[in-house]
């Protein structure tokens, strides 16, 4: 099939990458001239594992290109994707503008029956929207609009996209319905489900899941904030509650709070569209407000054991993106404890094994950021971990020991055993778990 994809960002680059790779010709578009240029050069804008493998392969091959040329992309294509920004206003509303905006130009350019997806995550109604800008200029005989939200996880999207655990499809038209399930056959093939309903049902959907999994991180958080004033392990909670068949394993870590580009933004988004309809959803009031709060906790212990004096103090930092294997650090919680130790008169040197660049350009001299992780310990008054990375999970204790100032770790991610830390000696404070051996904060373990 002849696919359009509209938005070469995170889910248009992804999606439209692995529409190639199943033999559809795909046109990316992009206004972003720049950016068209690098694709075209072969240079890939994020951090994805396994993303170079078929981008590569299906350029050059021919049948996945970019393009800032809106027609050009439209003019043969029977599918078009709308994989644009749908940032949250000041109100937490969900900005339509690039998604009508691109509606409208569509109703210019499109000459024969050709199906307008809604891939962006956006709010109930707005196929609707979508619908009405099209049928301003055009015969409803020549289009339909589908809702086709993504369910991409960034570190593993390509995995995702390529092996989906379901594919939920909104359309009222039998037509789009063949047309889409043709689409996507061979990503269901060991028998995942393609969930066919209505534009709006499919549209909630991807605000209901999304909220579910932050509201249930969330929870952990606030049981591994009780388990530390109750003496209990939110490990030992976490195993107990997972081995539930009801309940499950994933989604069950506590730690620093959720970020990226779509839990904070689709909560926000839901609460708003619950606003609209004049309903007090309370939940989700809750997770926003915990979640502001659970980011901040590593930057609340190391305050605390200092004693509220950390101007001039130097903490190391491994870990900027907001979750292991990508690049992305919007709303990541290293960010929040970035500018919170800065604005206390901390020095920060950090180290992350994909996001350093993305650092670089929004905070500039402010941090310093080391070549690795070790680097970043050396003359640092304590370490500060905000992501899980595997390259941390097994450091060198001894060197650890040997370049701290004091042996002193804040985990916000709880990658360590608690004995294994007590024989190293250190201090070592996790979330929702007791604190091992408390060493004054001046002290130096040289």
């Amino acid at each position: 099939m002849n696919i359009a994809v509209v938005g070469t960002g995170y889910v248009g680059l992804v999606s439209g990458t692995c529409f190639a790779e199943t033999g559809n010709h795909v046109t990316c578009v992009d206004i972003n001239e720049e950016k068209v240029a690098r694709l075209n050069r072969g240079e890939i804008p994020i951090f994805e594992p396994g993303l170079d493998i078929i981008f590569e392969r299906n350029t050059k091959q021919g049948r996945l290109e970019f393009t800032t040329d809106l027609s050009r992309a439209v003019r043969q294509a029977e599918i078009i994707f709308l994989a644009l920004p749908t940032p949250p206003g000041e109100d937490g509303s969900a900005d339509l503008s690039y998604v009508l905006g691109v509606a409208d130009q569509l109703g210019d350019l499109i000459e024969r029956y050709t199906i307008v997806v809604d891939k962006s995550t956006v709010p109930v109604g707005t196929a609707d929207k979508v619908h009405r800008r099209l049928a301003a200029k055009l015969d409803e005989e020549l289009f339909d609009v589908v809702s086709n939200p993504e369910f991409l996880r960034e570190g593993v999207a390509v995995d995702d996209f390529l092996r989906p655990d379901r594919v939920v499809i909104g359309t009222s038209s039998e037509r789009a319905r063949n047309a889409m399930k043709h689409l996507y056959d061979p990503f269901v093939r060991q028998g995942n489900p393609i969930l066919f309903m209505d534009e709006r049902s499919a549209e909630m959907t991807k605000y209901a899941a999304n909220s579910y999994l932050a509201a249930r991180i969330t929870f952990m958080n606030e049981i591994a904030n009780l388990c530390e004033k109750v003496g209990a392990n939110v490990d030992m909670v976490r195993m107990g509650m997972g081995s539930d068949s009801r309940i499950g394993k994933r989604f069950l870590f506590p730690g620093v709070g959720f970020g990226g580009s779509c839990f904070p933004k689709d909560v926000q988004a839901l609460g708003k569209t619950a606003e609209e309809y004049h309903y007090d959803f309370k939940i989700l009031k809750s997770v926003l407000e915990v979640n502001s709060r659970q980011r901040l906790r590593l930057a609340d212990y190391i305050r605390e054991h200092f004693e509220g004096q950390l101007q001039g103090k130097t903490i190391a930092l491994w870990g900027l993106a907001f979750k292991p294997n990508t690049d992305d650090i919007r709303e990541a919680p290293a960010m929040y404890t970035i500018e919170e130790l800065l604005r206390e008169g901390a020095h920060v040197q950090a180290f992350d094994p994909e996001a350093m660049d993305n650092v670089r350009r929004l905070f500039g001299d402010r941090v310093k950021l080391c070549e690795d992780q070790y680097e970043a310990l050396i003359g640092a008054d304590a370490l500060a971990i905000l992501t899980e990375w595997s390259v941390f999970r097994s450091p060198s204790f001894k060197v650890m020991r040997q370049l701290l100032k004091q042996p002193v770790v804040f985990d916000g991610r709880n990658l360590y055993d608690l004995d294994q830390m007590r024989q190293e000696g250190f201090h070592y404070r996790s979330i929702g778990r007791e604190i091992v051996q408390k060493v004054p904060a001046e002290s130096n373990s040289h």
